[in-house]
C-alpha cells in the first residue's frame, strides 16, 4: 500500500467522522429523506462496505458478525412512492454498531499492507460519496437535532448583470472524448470504455442558472426549489445550519424536471453528457469544492473575466439531459458488480462537475454521478444551451 492511498484512506475516515459527529445522540433513528435509510445504517455502512470488500473479497478474512455484514450491506434507491417501512426497534442499538465498525478498523488496519490498491481507491472513493451524500441527509435533519457551527444570516444581493445566464458562450463543433481509458488511474465501470463522439456547434450559458432567475420562473407560476420556503412574502433558503434569505446570485438547487420546465420556459435546453464535456474542456472551475463550504457562493465569484463556461466544476452538480446508461464495452466490476448496472433503467440522468460537498477526487472529466429527475436533496443545478 502506498503512503499516499494511507493517508487518502485515513483523511477519508476523518471527513466521514467528522460528519456524523453532526448527529445528535437522540438522532440515529431519524430518517431525515424519507427515501434513505434512517442514519444509524450509515453508522453501520461505512464500516461494513470496507470489511466486505476488503476484509471478505480481497483477504478471505472469516465474519466476526454475518448479520451486520449482511444488515449494513447496501443502501437503497426506491421508485417513487415505494418509501421504505421500517421501525427504529428494527436496527441495533447505536453502542453496538460503533463497536462492530471499531473492530472493522482494527482489523483492516493490520492487513493494509496486503489490500490490493484497485480496491482500497474503491473503498476511498465509496466513503468519500457517502461524505456527500450523508450530507444530503443530514440537511435535512432539524437544526435542533444537530450538532455544528452557527451561521450567520446571508444579506441576499441583487444579480449582477455580469452574472445573467443570459451570457451564452459559442462552443465550436468538434469531437470530445467521453469516459475513461484503461490504465490512466482508478474509475468506476461506467466510466470505460473511452470513446468519441461529433458535437454539433452550440451555446451554453457562461453561468449556472441563479436563485433570483429562477424566482422570476417561480412568480410566473413555476415550481419553487424544495430548499427554499416563503415567509410573510419573501423567500428564504433553508442552509445547512441555519435559515436565510433567499441569496440571488447563488445557484439555484432543483430537481431535473425543475430544470426542465424552467428551459422550456426560457426556449432552451439543458445540454447533453457529451455538450456538458465539450464546454468543459474550455472552463473557469470554481474553487468551492472539495468540503470548501457547506452552500453556495455566487455563480459569478470565480469570474476571470474570460469568455468562457465559468464554475462547470464545484458549486453544485449540473443536471445534463442524457439518460444515465452504460459506454460500449461497459463491463460490471468483478468486486462491486452492482455499482452501476441496476441503475441502467431509463430513470436515472447524468449529473456532472461537482457540488461544495464533493472530493477533488471526483473532479475528473469521466465521473459520472446519476440521479432520478424528481429527487430533490441534492446540491444539483444547470445551465442551458442552444443549437
Amino acid at each position: 500500500m502506498s503512503i499516499s492511498l494511507d493517508r487518502e484512506l485515513d483523511d477519508a475516515r476523518r471527513q466521514t467522522d467528522e460528519l456524523l459527529q453532526i448527529v445528535g445522540e437522540d438522532s440515529w433513528y431519524e430518517r431525515p429523506i424519507p427515501e434513505r435509510h434512517r442514519i444509524i445504517f450509515y453508522l453501520g455502512h461505512l464500516e461494513a462496505f470496507d470489511w466486505n470488500l476488503l476484509a471478505r473479497y480481497a483477504l478471505d478474512l472469516p465474519s466476526f458478525h454475518p448479520t451486520f455484514d449482511r444488515l449494513f450491506a447496501f443502501g437503497i434507491d426506491p421508485a417513487e412512492g415505494d418509501l421504505p417501512s421500517d421501525r427504529p426497534s428494527d436496527w441495533p442499538a447505536a453502542g453496538e454498531v460503533e463497536r462492530y465498525s471499531q473492530r472493522t478498523r482494527r482489523v483492516i488496519d493490520g492487513m493494509r499492507a496486503r489490500i490490493p490498491e484497485e480496491l482500497l481507491h474503491a473503498a476511498i472513493e465509496h466513503r468519500l460519496m457517502h461524505a456527500e451524500t450523508l450530507a444530503y441527509i443530514l440537511h435535512q435533519l432539524p437544526y435542533e437535532r444537530k450538532r455544528g457551527p452557527v451561521e450567520q444570516p446571508f444579506a441576499a444581493r441583487a444579480l449582477p448583470t455580469s452574472g445573467s445566464s443570459a451570457d451564452m458562450i459559442p462552443i465550436p463543433a468538434g469531437l470530445v472524448e467521453l469516459g475513461q481509458r484503461a490504465g490512466e488511474g482508478f474509475g468506476w465501470d461506467n466510466e470505460y470504455q473511452a470513446h468519441r463522439q461529433e458535437v454539433p456547434v452550440f451555446r451554453i450559458t457562461k453561468y449556472k442558472v441563479t436563485n433570483g432567475e429562477y424566482l422570476e420562473f417561480v412568480r410566473a407560476g413555476g415550481s419553487p426549489p424544495f430548499f427554499w420556503f416563503e415567509r410573510r412574502g419573501e423567500w428564504f433558503y433553508r442552509g445547512m445550519f441555519a435559515e436565510i434569505p433567499l441569496p440571488l446570485d447563488w445557484p439555484v438547487y432543483v430537481t431535473k424536471s425543475q430544470a426542465d420546465a424552467y428551459a422550456e420556459w426560457r426556449a432552451l435546453a439543458l445540454p447533453t453528457e457529451a455538450q456538458f464535456q465539450r464546454a468543459a474542456a474550455r472552463q473557469i472551475p470554481s474553487h468551492n469544492v472539495d468540503f470548501r463550504s457547506w452552500d453556495p457562493v455566487p455563480v459569478t465569484a470565480d469570474n476571470t473575466g474570460d469568455p468562457l463556461p465559468s464554475q462547470m466544476t464545484g458549486n453544485g452538480w449540473e443536471w445534463t439531459s442524457t439518460v444515465f446508461g452504460p459506454f460500449p464495452g461497459f463491463a460490471p466490476l468483478p468486486y462491486y458488480t452492482n455499482y452501476s448496472e441496476p441503475f441502467f433503467d431509463g430513470q436515472h440522468y447524468v449529473l456532472k462537475g461537482g457540488s461544495p460537498r464533493t472530493a477533488a477526487r471526483f473532479l475528473r472529466a469521466s465521473f459520472r454521478n446519476w440521479f432520478r429527475p424528481s429527487y430533490p436533496y441534492i446540491y444539483a443545478t444547470f445551465r442551458l444551451v442552444a443549437s
